[in-house]
């Protein structure tokens, strides 16, 4: 079974362009799958629907999430359409599984108090400070994700028309924009990039001490550290900034179409998620000032 894992996430990879972050999850869900299968004596290949039953008790009382659970069970389907497809399996019976109801939970967001304490830094002296800035002023300023922007070239940036190339899901490819603050953040930020150069060049345009390309999870503990700098009570996530821009557009009268363009979703349902936040967030400043009368 580890050599099918491994042969389906190299089609993964190699033939439908998948990202790194998708196929580090379809790997986690199916390795996870597959120690319970061997921690029940099942053999993964001859499974009967009580097994599968057996698998998602255990998930329910492992407290995993309706859209955690959703997402495990769209890995094996898609898992198990490989292995019927390559002659291993008869019968794919998680096309007989239907995901559980998924609980439409609005995201968190920044209101404009919060957003510009985080943004304000009053000192930056250290390369170090400069690419904090940056990295807080492109992910407010652009809505992408994380990952994209771990892996913008210094090559896809357009200083002069205040563009970014990005690359996203399946590798599409797509513009984004910045304003001023995200650009004066940037040129400085390139001033002292070549501090964090060794010896060899690198193509990417945020890079680590060490000179290479910077990961996901260490652009998080950056945001981690920022929170705890200024006290704010909010969770923050990176993807919490990509929530504040959407939401932030759409208050201001942006179109949602626009929105679903700069963010990069295939579906406009996607993005309509926004227009919830919207709504529900300028009801409740209304009640307020309501009640101050």
């Amino acid at each position: 079974m580890e050599k099918d894992i491994t042969n389906y996430l190299n089609e993964l990879k190699i033939v439908r362009n998948y990202s790194d972050l998708t196929i580090e999850n379809y790997q986690r869900d199916l390795k996870m799958f597959l120690l319970f299968c061997q921690e029940a004596n099942i053999n993964p290949y001859t499974l009967q629907k009580k097994d599968i039953w057996n698998f998602l008790k255990k998930l329910d009382s492992d407290q995993k999430s309706n859209s955690t659970i959703s997402r495990i069970l769209s890995s094996l389907r898609s898992f198990y359409n490989y292995l019927a497809k390559q002659n291993k399996i008869t019968t794919n019976l998680f096309l007989l599984i239907q995901n559980p109801k998924k609980i439409r939970k609005l995201p968190n967001f920044l209101n404009y108090q919060e957003i510009q304490d985080l943004l304000t830094f009053k000192e930056l002296k250290t390369p170090k400070q400069y690419k904090t800035k940056l990295i807080f002023e492109l992910l407010y300023a652009t809505g992408i994700r994380v990952s994209e922007l771990c892996n913008i070239k210094l090559n896809d940036i357009d200083l002069q028309n205040k563009t970014i190339l990005i690359t996203g899901k399946g590798k599409k490819m797509r513009q984004t924009y910045f304003g001023e603050y995200a650009y004066t953040a940037l040129v400085e930020y390139l001033e002292v990039r070549p501090s964090f150069l060794r010896q060899e060049p690198c193509p990417y345009l945020l890079i680590n001490e060490q000179g290479k390309q910077m990961k996901r999870q260490s652009i998080e503990q950056i945001v981690n550290k920022r929170v705890t700098e200024i006290a704010l009570e909010h969770h923050l996530s990176p993807h919490t900034l990509r929530h504040t821009f959407a939401t932030h557009l759409l208050e201001n009268g942006a179109d949602i179409r626009t929105v679903q363009e700069l963010l990069g979703h295939e579906k406009l349902s996607t993005t309509q998620i926004y227009t919830h936040i919207t709504s529900d967030y300028m009801r409740h400043e209304y009640l307020t000032k309501m009640m101050r009368k």
